[in-house]
């Protein structure tokens, strides 16, 4: 999948490069995201590895990630990517999400999401999204499930954090069938949530 850049009145999805490293070490300090066992941010000392891994991730064709900008204050607020890319039938997941504290709770997600999902659904034309995150992971579920998506079931112990411990992964999707009906609740969110763009 070929990296493009996306872009609305509230956030640009920047393809991930090696030059964002210091942007995306200072937001993921914003909060000592990495304290939270349950999530993947790296960290101090490891974003490097995080995105020389992504973009291993982008040659094989398994992921396409991308840094995430705030436009009003033009600051890279977190990073978010898709991977399990697969071709028939066409699906992807989106994941890897992460957000400096400041930005958590804001218009940033949803935003940022309706650009990944409209982007999958209307130019790459998959069939479905998925979205995981650790059972323990509540801000997430309920972020996710805000966005529309369904929940379909809790796969057990099926991988590791990184501290090693198995974790249950909660699993959720959206339908090509049914993106019109959450574009539109997505794009009535970001009317309610969203500061009115510059």
């Amino acid at each position: 999948m070929t990296p493009v850049r996306l872009e609305n009145a509230y956030v640009t999805l920047e393809p991930m490069t090696l030059a964002h490293i210091p942007a995306l070490e200072q937001a993921a300090a914003d909060g000592n995201l990495w304290d939270l066992w349950f999530t993947s941010v790296p960290g101090p000392g490891r974003m490097t590895d995080y995105v020389e891994s992504a973009l291993r991730g982008q040659e094989e064709g398994r992921m396409s990630p991308w840094v995430v900008r705030e436009n009003e204050t033009g600051q890279v607020v977190g990073s978010t990517r898709y991977y399990e890319i697969e071709d028939d039938p066409s699906r992807v997941a989106i994941g890897y999400t992460w957000y400096a504290r400041r930005w958590q709770r804001s218009h940033v997600n949803t935003a940022c999401k309706h650009l990944l999902l409209d982007n999958a659904f209307q130019n790459v034309g998959v069939v479905a999204v998925t979205f995981h995150t650790d059972a323990y992971n509540q801000d997430s579920q309920r972020a996710i499930e805000k966005l529309g998506a369904k929940r379909e079931g809790v796969l057990r112990a099926n991988k590791r954090r990184s501290d090693g411990s198995l974790r249950d992964t909660v699993c959720y999707s959206i339908l090509s069938t049914e993106w019109p009906d959450v574009d539109k609740w997505l794009q009535l969110r970001l009317m309610r949530l969203a500061p009115p763009p510059a």
